[in-house]
């Protein structure tokens, strides 16, 4: 699709929806104002984004124009068949037979008061507007909504539940305007207005709401925080990974550098928050429990004995890969106040733990499972992804019935989103004949029921880009087995000091404003500029 603009704003906001509407479609940005600045800033270089030809150029006339009529309806799709024949400002009129079929055009024109949209598909034209009062600005909310209805029209009225909504963080919404005193009924009367969310999301994110400000009602956001700590190995990469993660066997014999690097890391947060109040621990990456039992002793160690854990409300330990559990580093764990852990399987299909580079068994998700309940870990939550790669709405079932078997206390269900730095999409020609199933609602719907015959409710939803079939990823727990920290990675509430290669520290100012200050992810750059981490965070906390 060629997306046109007479000057670039909301493009992000735009390509999310295109994203939604057309799974796979490749987008063209072409802009005036965007040729203009890379010419200025590099001149004699060729620009990455085109200059409008006369057929773009056309396109944005006609928005133009369509937006300065006064007979039309604000926010309004009208469509008109498509002639062979356009004439653009000051341009001669052009055949345009060749572009039928071929190719998708959306142009957008910002105007004083008014934005206005005109788009193609070979055979229609679609036109709508929005207009504000005189001396406002027509926002972003509107072109979204008139994107989405044209985006409707041309794909034969298809909808989706999420309606406009392009963020990752949709509960923000609902949470907002409850702490505004807002009822259940005047958010879901705005949340389907102005941003046309369906009924069924509509609740579940409002359940979700009341849910996480709940259980967030018994943190301190002022003097508390949250520790981050990561650990970037994994016994392989999965092909839909795109996280910040090394073979573990490349950089084994340099572990002993690496947990250096992190405990001058941890001293320094130790004494620079020395009487703030440490709410929740987690420990991620990659795989944590890749680590030798002798260095995941000395990390939770170090943490255990430095700080003061008074206050401390859940501590995770990510286990994902169940080959790299054993009872050892069970034993390890449950030295400390270590009691929350994750054992994710993300299917129970061999042959795409197969595909995946996995390289462990369902069998194994089984043993690590019991050796985990054995251990005395009385909250395991477990990650699936449905919408891998060969996996129909029949696998999901059969790993939802494999889970239930095993009875977890949380259930993480998240939907397949191709990363641009994965695998499956750098290598995309190598994987271009697996079947992807793009409408997941079934699968969640599966997923949703199993959930709730182990007794869990939904406590925590977020979204990605380029996510399978436009939906969510949702966490489910029993009560009072919910992972705090999932919540506050999501909501934001709540600064989080993250420690290690490619760790993000958030600080939450009193005034809502976030700041964040990364590490390097490249581990040799992190193990030779670790004092220059700290001294960022250092800053950022000044």
């Amino acid at each position: 699709m060629i997306l046109i603009f007479n000057k670039v704003q909301f493009e992000y906001d735009i390509r999310g929806l295109i994203t939604a509407f057309f799974p796979g479609m490749v987008v063209e940005t072409r802009s005036r104002e965007l040729l203009s600045a890379c010419e200025e800033n590099q001149p004699g270089k060729q620009a990455k984004i085109h200059t409008p030809d006369v057929y773009d150029e056309a396109l944005l006339y006609l928005a133009e124009s369509f937006g300065k009529r006064d007979d039309i309806d604000s926010e309004r799709v009208y469509v008109e068949k498509m002639d062979c024949r356009y004439r653009g400002t000051g341009a001669e009129e052009k055949e345009t037979g060749i572009f039928q079929g071929m190719r998708k055009a959306f142009a957008v024109y910002y105007g004083k008061n008014r934005i206005s949209v005109c788009a193609e598909d070979g055979e229609n034209r679609y036109f709508s507007a929005a207009f504000a009062d005189e001396g406002e600005t027509a926002g972003k909310n509107q072109l979204k909504r008139m994107t989405y209805w044209i985006f409707s029209r041309m794909t034969g009225g298809m909808e989706h539940p999420w309606g406009t909504l392009t963020g990752i963080r949709p509960v923000k919404l609902p949470m907002a305007m409850m702490e505004e005193g807002c009822s259940d009924e005047q958010i879901e009367k705005e949340l389907k207005r102005n941003y046309l969310i369906g009924d069924e999301k509509c609740r579940l994110s409002i359940q979700i709401a009341h849910k996480e400000r709940k259980l967030l009602s018994q943190l301190d956001y002022e003097d508390g925080y949250s520790l981050y700590i990561g650990i970037p190995f994994c016994p392989t990469t999965c092909l839909y990974c795109s996280f910040t993660s090394y073979p573990y066997s490349r950089w084994e014999k340099r572990m002993e550098e690496y947990v250096q690097a992190l405990e001058k890391e941890i001293r320094f947060v130790k004494d620079h928050f020395a009487g703030k109040k440490l709410n929740t621990i987690y420990f991620g990456g990659g795989t944590p429990t890749t680590l030798p039992p002798v260095y995941l002793d000395r990390i939770l160690r170090q943490i255990t004995e430095g700080f003061d854990l008074s206050y401390l409300k859940e501590w995770t330990v990510e286990g994902g890969r169940p080959d790299s559990i054993t009872p050892e580093k069970l034993e390890v764990m449950r030295r400390y106040p270590v009691d929350r852990i994750s054992i994710n399987p993300q299917t129970m299909k061999q042959e795409t733990l197969d595909l995946i580079g996995r390289r462990h068994t369902v069998e194994d998700v089984k043993r690590a499972f019991a050796m985990a309940r054995d251990a005395g870990f009385d909250n395991i939550n477990m990650d699936l992804i449905i919408g891998l790669p060969q996996e129909r709405t029949e696998d999901v079932a059969r790993t939802m019935e494999e889970i239930m078997k095993l009875d977890p206390d949380n259930l993480t269900v998240h939907t397949l989103a191709i990363k641009r730095a994965s695998r499956l999409n750098m290598e995309k020609e190598q994987y271009s004949h697996l079947y992807l199933e793009q409408n997941t609602t079934e699968m969640m719907n599966i997923t949703a029921a199993g959930a709730a015959k182990m007794g869990m409710n939904p406590y925590y939803l977020y979204r990605q880009k380029n996510m399978s079939g436009n939906l969510e990823n949702v966490g489910y727990a029993r009560p009072g087995k919910e992972g705090i920290y999932n919540i506050l990675i999501m909501e934001e509430k709540q600064s989080i000091v993250a420690l290690g290669a490619g760790a993000v520290t958030k600080r939450v100012r009193k005034d809502g404003v976030m700041e964040r200050a990364a590490n390097v992810k490249d581990i040799e750059q992190y193990l030779t500029r670790t004092e220059e981490m700290i001294e960022r965070k250092q800053k950022l906390f000044e």
